[in-house]
């Protein structure tokens, strides 16, 4: 099953997500991206210091400004 992490103030996404069948884990500190395909941001503190390093190997999508909906689409476009 296809492991997506989300951010832990994006609740409409992780219950879309599980709508959807995916296995989803509460992104609540960094080391909580381990074995995820896919992690979903909310993007509103990101890249605070300009610094590019990340802890995951799979695709990290931001989602501020898009729906529910949007996400799903994004990370089924990602784990494709």
């Amino acid at each position: 099953m296809t492991k997506i992490g989300v951010e832990q103030s994006l609740s409409n996404i992780q219950q879309a997500l599980r709508e959807k069948g995916y296995d989803v884990v509460e992104l609540k500190q960094e080391s909580d991206t381990q074995g995820c395909d896919c992690c979903v941001i909310s993007g509103v503190d990101s890249n605070v210091m300009g610094m590019q390093d990340t802890s995951i190997q799979g695709s990290v999508i931001e989602a501020n400004g898009l729906s529910a909906d949007e996400v799903c689409q994004q990370v089924e476009n990602k784990i494709q």
